[in-house]
């Protein structure tokens, strides 16, 4: 694990921010943006066809602030495709990049955090930092936390599960790299591809205790947060859908075409995941096991195991 760097002020961070219909809560999401102990940022709003005051209100920040901000169409897709259409957008160039939601709030030093420890990665080397969530109401009052995991981040959990929220993941150039070169793999969700590709490529992810997002909870979330017995009870079940499945078939075909970038610890899971998939019940379960693939805690890794056996995975 790589020690956090001294503060890099002249590393440049672009904000990618996906927007629609967010004009109740994306004041508060911009204003966190103007707190920023690190001042090096622009911002590049990508907005799907809002019919709000989303885009009236980016503009008047745009005014307000000295930093450049870009306010854009997006592909007026699925959520995970508007992020990926800044992601995988060549034109949009910085050291690092910031995915962010439009209803949350940001700490202050959230920037400054995320940026000291991507200085200490070298640039070739794909990189994430993500972390924990502070979990607030409509007002912004504290709920409680996102869960915090106690495995390491590494390939063969990202294969099965994606710990890192895209609302505090920052990247670097070389990720960016292959999310530009996968930006229409058919993807479950912007973030989670981005943990698979960073680790499968050797890369490294940082996973933060420390909570540098208020992650604001209200019926609109596309994406809730998995603290409570029911919320992580429903996510279990997803194991038993046949949305895993296909899921599971989309990223292993996109990471395919990735191969010759794979490292071979990463060739030989996916082979071996690939196959096991497939493979009657004692083989599958032999497979699965050299592949290493696991999940976060107890009750998670039961679930897993028990779609593996019924062919859910």
């Amino acid at each position: 694990m790589h020690m956090l760097a001294p503060l890099a002020p002249t590393k440049k961070v672009a904000i990618l921010l996906a927007t629609k219909n967010g004009a109740a809560f994306l004041p508060d999401q911009l204003a966190s943006y103007r707190d920023q102990t690190h001042l090096n940022w622009e911002l590049v709003v990508s907005d799907d066809g809002s019919t709000d005051q989303t885009r009236e209100i980016v503009e008047k920040f745009a005014a307000s602030v000295p930093q450049r901000v870009w306010l854009r169409s997006g592909p007026c897709r699925e959520f995970h495709r508007n992020f990926m259409s800044l992601a995988g957008d060549t034109q949009i160039d910085a050291d690092f990049f910031a995915f962010s939601d439009q209803d949350d709030i940001w700490s202050a030093d959230k920037l400054e955090r995320a940026v000291s420890w991507l200085a200490s990665v070298p640039e070739w080397t794909p990189a994430v930092y993500c972390g924990r969530t502070e979990l607030v109401d409509r007002e912004g009052v504290h709920k409680g936390y996102s869960r915090l995991y106690a495995k390491g981040p590494s390939f063969q959990n990202a294969l099965v599960q994606n710990i890192g929220g895209g609302n505090t993941m920052m990247f670097n150039r070389a990720t960016k790299k292959l999310l530009e070169a996968t930006a229409f793999a058919d993807i479950a969700s912007h973030d989670w591809w981005t943990y698979q590709v960073t680790t499968a490529t050797g890369g490294i992810v940082y996973y933060d205790p420390r909570p540098c997002v208020k992650y604001r909870q209200h019926a609109g979330n596309l994406v809730g947060s998995n603290l409570d017995i029911i919320a992580r009870t429903k996510r279990a079940c997803e194991l038993f859908s046949g949305r895993v499945v296909r899921w599971n078939d989309n990223h292993l075909a996109a990471l395919q075409k990735l191969r010759p970038l794979l490292s071979p610890a990463s060739r030989a899971t996916i082979d071996r995941f690939a196959e096991g998939r497939r493979a009657p019940l004692l083989r599958r379960l032999r497979l699965l096991r050299q592949a290493g693939v696991y999940r976060q805690g107890l009750f998670d890794n039961l679930g897993l195991f028990i779609a593996c056996i019924l062919r859910r995975i």
